[in-house]
């Protein structure tokens, strides 16, 4: 039997599709399992045990999208799937899910667009407070075989498997900064896919700040997206000019990790920060502890899915009757879900990780 799995983008919603994958692959132990998947969130599932076969897609444009996509449509069709499942629902993951002419084509009711599947599930258009690994479970009832009413945190938490070169790059480069196993490492992901869950510069200034003074032996490495780099290289100039001498150069940034080095690098940290974004949920594929930045966003849809008793903390405004929001526009104009987190409620979240339990 062959399976295609597709969600093309993003990297959490991709992240967010691993549970659904090892509950495939328990159902159907004895197929070909493809997932079709962009460039940017390929290396969440390379190395998933429930993959066999993982197809990238180029993220294209224009006409070249065109005809790349009518190319890869005959190429999927040749491979003969008896089952698609498309965990995505966007325009061109429903027609690469058409093309395959599979006898079972499983997606979400989309307008326009739910004739391109043999199976059909509702998907609500309101943002509920579902989390969307639950979500995305709705599919399974519809594969024909058994598969449990419900994931479960620890037989299917969400997952992206540790590389053996992404694991000694990111070990040469902590040490080649001074960074050994009796630091507590900080990881500080300061990028937002949007400036909807962007918190300000000026609170991750003060965040770096108080974390570094609170602990000699912490090291805090900010990361960001490739476009915010020269961000992320200022709020650390500027922590490091409020901080005494010997202590300033405990704030460093993680210039140019790669998204399986970010996972290697999230490993060794004793906690993670940062906003609800791909970084916090492949952070979420490991053991660290999360402190995680929740504006427009609830934590109920979207929190790190992973067993419950491992150290993970939300932070978010809970008198905001405009969360959440669809991202399009502030009725406020202010962002003031996110500007008004203040650094010393993160603080104090991180503190409270740190003491609920050491990494595993």
């Amino acid at each position: 039997m062959k399976i295609l799995l597709v969600r093309l983008r993003l990297i959490g919603d991709v992240v967010f599709t691993t549970p659904a994958v090892t509950a495939i692959r328990d159902a159907f132990p004895e197929a070909e399992i493809t997932y079709l998947v962009e460039p940017a969130a390929a290396p969440v599932v390379q190395g998933h045990p429930g993959v066999d076969v993982v197809k990238v897609v180029p993220h294209l444009r224009g006409w070249r999208r065109i005809a790349a996509d009518l190319a890869l449509a005959r190429e999927l069709r040749r491979a003969r799937f008896d089952l698609a499942v498309d965990f995505h629902g966007g325009p061109r993951a429903s027609f690469l899910t058409w093309t395959t002419g599979a006898p079972r084509r499983v997606g979400y009711a989309v307008k326009g667009r739910s004739w391109m599947y043999t199976e059909v599930v509702p998907r609500p258009a309101d943002l509920r407070p579902r989390h969307s690994v639950e979500n995305q479970w709705d599919l399974l009832a519809h594969l024909g075989r058994p598969i449990a009413a419900e994931p479960d945190r620890v037989r299917h938490r969400v997952r992206m498997e540790e590389t053996a070169e992404a694991e000694a790059s990111v070990a040469s480069r902590l040490s080649a900064a001074g960074i050994g196993p009796a630091h507590r490492l900080v990881v500080v992901h300061v990028s937002a896919g949007n400036p909807f869950r962007r918190w300000p510069a000026s609170h991750f200034v003060e965040l770096a700040v108080q974390l570094a003074a609170n602990d000699p032996d912490r090291r805090i490495i900010l990361t960001s997206g490739p476009s915010e780099a020269e961000a992320a290289r200022a709020i650390v100039a500027q922590a490091r000019q409020r901080l005494p001498e010997g202590v300033a150069d405990h704030v460093r940034t993680g210039d140019e990790y790669t998204l399986a080095e970010l996972r290697s690098l999230v490993a060794r940290a004793s906690v993670y920060v940062g906003g609800d974004s791909g970084p916090l949920h492949v952070a979420a594929t490991s053991n660290v502890p999360i402190v995680g930045l929740y504006g427009p966003t609830l934590p109920a849809r979207s929190a790190p899915w992973r067993p419950r008793d491992v150290p993970t903390r939300a932070v978010e405004r809970l008198d905001l009757p405009c969360r959440p929001c669809d991202q399009r526009r502030c009725v406020t104009d202010d962002f003031r879900c996110l500007t008004g987190i203040g650094a010393e409620e993160v603080v104090a979240a991180v503190e409270q990780v740190l003491a609920a339990g050491t990494r595993a």
